[in-house]
């Protein structure tokens, strides 16, 4: 291909770079946006819901937090460990980027809360309908992946105001003159060519994909003791090309969760092991209070501090019969209501396929043998807790008397849980008007980053008492880059 020129170069087209190209185009300029798939959307085609704080759906629920409360809950809830005035920005933009997403033709579902569970455990699991589940393409209840129906628009908006999309074309690095990003250079299945621009916009969604950066920046083996999302082409391209440019570090973190390897192979036994039940680590033993299984960061957090990073969720055929009598007793809008309708038919293909992280067992003694766990210290265990549902109170970490069942009728089932991140977060030093600096807090001008390769605002842990909030990121930062962008250009 040619060498080509405009105004803004994007690189990569997910949510952030849609944002992105999208905002920069409605300011009126010129824009190139390379995208190494052949199709737009990258992490946010597997999502649902984008936060968002002070919408007319809040109103008319009669929630009225505004962008400076969820802004000071947020600071506290990170110990102040990011930038507080983009994270301030970011909060006071969410609702109008709904409404920016609504004139596209993106419809939302309304409001939903992350899980229903019972006022005790809120404080754990998302205490505030933040979450705005995009309504699926065609209709249809809202699951997993209907966040594509957004990205859909998204494209078409973009397609709309003029913006070229390169598929298949690859930004390798960043043109800098005199101290100035002005381009990108680009590979295609042609070759190699430039993109010159008066701004650039990094936006290629951080590392997920790329296990050896993972096992070197966080220690974590892919597919031994971490089974993240790997959305196809995430490799970090984007972060190397800022830091090759001169761009600072970031705090880097995975937004960590937990889930069973394979999991949508064995997607009713997901949902259904996630319940305040009896889980142990390696060594046989409990390890926390298990009716925080609706924080699936909190849980994650919990199961990398134990041995191997393991835990395991265990039932007997009275709970199972219990839960598909009246429900389980933590539901969540990912899994469904259904993850026990089917229960010998998912046992039998879990046990037929060979899924060796699933055990069945007539006895305590068979299961933990089948765990790899320690049999005496297992049932020391399993006695200990039936005790203390007898007495109706967990004297060691006092979990909810309502989720205390003893583990006594065979036979036994158990499946491990590992921790699981949606990707990467962080790796670009930015400011908070998405601009990006060196270490030193020097901007490079003509240079923004946004979406997961600049997302450093959340401290060390994912603050899921605010649900949605990296794809409202994404979406946001993006967007206000997008705008920054035209400005520093209006001002050249």
């Amino acid at each position: 291909m040619e060498n080509r020129t405009c105004d803004v170069v994007v690189v990569a087209a997910g949510l952030s770079g849609l944002a992105a190209s999208i905002a920069a185009a409605e300011e009126g300029k010129s824009v190139i946006t390379l995208e190494k798939s052949n199709v737009t959307g990258g992490a946010a085609n597997m999502g649902m819901s984008p936060l968002a704080i002070g919408t007319h759906y809040q109103r008319d629920a009669n929630f009225n937090m505004t962008p400076a409360e969820a802004w000071r809950k947020h600071m506290n809830f990170i110990h102040w460990q990011g930038d507080a005035r983009l994270i301030k920005k970011y909060y006071e933009k969410t609702a109008s980027t709904i409404e920016w997403l609504e004139d596209m033709g993106v419809e939302f579902c309304g409001l939903i809360t992350a899980y229903a569970v019972g006022e005790n455990e809120r404080a754990y699991a998302t205490a505030y309908p933040t979450a705005h589940c995009v309504k699926p393409e065609g209709g249809g209840a809202p699951g997993p992946r209907c966040a594509g129906a957004m990205t859909k628009r998204m494209t078409e908006r973009a397609k709309e105001l003029g913006v070229e999309i390169l598929f298949e074309t690859v930004g390798d690095s960043i043109i800098m003159e005199d101290g100035k990003a002005v381009g990108v250079k680009a590979k295609d299945k042609d070759g190699e060519f430039e993109v010159r621009a008066n701004a650039v916009i990094i936006a290629t969604g951080g590392f997920g994909d790329n296990p050896e950066l993972i096992k070197e920046r966080f220690g974590y083996e892919w597919g031994k003791d971490l089974f993240s999302f790997r959305i196809p082409g995430m490799k970090g391209d984007g972060i190397r090309m800022a830091w090759e440019a001169g761009a600072g570090h970031s705090k880097m973190m995975m937004e960590l969760m937990y889930q069973c390897p394979d999991n949508m192979t064995v997607w009713n036994f997901d949902g259904a092991f996630r319940q305040p039940v009896f889980w142990v680590n390696k060594r046989g033993e409990r390890f926390m209070n298990e009716d925080m299984a609706p924080n699936s960061t909190f849980t994650g957090n919990a199961i990398v501090n134990q041995p191997e990073n393991v835990a395991f969720s265990i039932m007997d055929q009275k709970i199972v019969n219990t839960y598909r009598k009246k429900g389980p007793d933590l539901l969540d809008h990912v899994h469904g209501h259904a993850i026990f309708d089917n229960w010998e038919a998912d046992v039998e293909q879990a046990l037929s396929s060979g899924y060796k992280y699933f055990h069945k067992a007539d006895t305590l003694e068979e299961l933990a043998e089948s765990m790899g766990v320690p049999v005496d210290t297992f049932l020391e265990s399993v006695e200990e807790y039936n005790d203390m549902c007898d007495e109706g109170w967990d004297d060691l970490f006092e979990k909810d008397r309502r989720y205390l069942y003893k583990v006594a009728k065979g036979p036994f089932y158990a499946l491990e849980f590992y921790a699981g991140a949606y990707g990467t977060l962080g790796g670009v030093k930015v400011n908070h008007k998405l601009e990006v600096e060196t270490d030193e807090f020097k901007v490079i001008p003509g240079l923004y980053c946004v979406g997961t390769d600049a997302c450093a605002i959340y401290g060390d842990c994912y603050p899921f008492t605010f649900a949605g909030n990296t794809m409202a990121f994404c979406l946001n930062s993006g967007r206000m880059a997008g705008e920054n962008a035209a400005e520093y250009i209006d001002e050249l």
